[in-house]
């Protein structure tokens, strides 16, 4: 691998945050980093973007007031060197199943990229929540360790595999450390999707019920999920396209022949 290696790095989470700080320290062991991230927290933002945002010289590279698809258009087209890959993350907390691809910030600055037709690796961590909220978690930087060391590990030999040659971005959920380094397992997004909804008094109260039923023992989800794979102590990496695949189908072009004629007989 070339010492050159450019590498645009993102996040969700907000520069600040202990895990892009985490990502970036290990990444720029073998490679160029350019960081331009949000200057605040816009988790869950997916692929909103602005007509036009602030921007500030930070100790780690660019804050940027906007979301992370700004700072990947940003970081492309305006603020750093063409780098050979953007990297988003390490997010605080896991990004599982496929509702949450266009949800997701972390991920959305990946298909960003795709669309730049630039390689991506999107990041998150899985931290088990139990009977706390996930605002009560404190993380720390060796919370981070399985994380940084596989994003290292796929920055440095997946572009040179011919990995994105198959793939526009990698979703990657890694588990906390442990002894010894988690293993690698290629998975596809769940399809299991449990959002529910309550209403107290004038507010609606939204719940992701998904993530109560994440004991390895009993989680649902089959085998070769991204879900399942980290729940069982293992490294999930799926490999995406960007932009979604149509899928043109028969049923649908009989309704396209029949429409001008439907149409035209209702309005007689």
């Amino acid at each position: 691998m070339s010492d050159t290696l450019e590498i645009l790095l993102t996040n969700d989470d907000g520069i600040d945050s202990t895990g892009i700080r985490a990502l970036h320290d290990a990444l720029a062991e073998h490679a160029n980093v350019t960081v331009v991230a949000p200057a605040n927290d816009q988790s869950a933002c997916g692929r909103s973007i602005s007509h036009a945002v602030d921007v500030r010289e930070h100790e780690l590279g660019y804050a940027v007031e906007g979301t992370p698809a700004d700072c990947v258009v940003a970081g492309l087209a305006e603020l750093g060197p063409k780098p050979d890959l953007v990297v988003a993350g390490c997010n605080e907390g896991a990004n599982l199943g496929e509702y949450v691809l266009g949800r997701s910030g972390t991920i959305s600055a990946a298909v960003e990229a795709a669309f730049f037709d630039v390689p991506a690796i999107a990041t998150s961590l899985y931290v088990p929540l139990g009977d706390i909220s996930f605002d009560e978690i404190e993380l720390e930087p060796a919370d981070f360790a399985e994380a940084t060391r596989v994003t290292s590990y796929l920055t440095e030999h997946a572009l040179d595999s011919g990995v994105f040659e198959h793939a526009a971005y990698l979703n990657v959920n890694v588990p906390l450390p442990d002894t010894d380094p988690a293993p690698i397992e290629i998975t596809h997004p769940s399809k299991r999707y449990e959002m529910d909804a309550e209403r107290n008094g004038d507010a609606i109260h939204l719940t992701d019920r998904v993530w109560e039923s994440m004991d390895p023992e009993t989680i649902p989800d089959p085998e070769g999920t991204d879900r399942r794979a980290v729940a069982e102590g293992r490294i999930s990496v799926s490999p995406l396209t960007a932009p979604h695949s149509t899928n043109h189908h028969e049923a649908l072009e009989a309704l396209a022949e029949t429409y001008l004629e439907t149409v035209t007989a209702a309005s007689r």
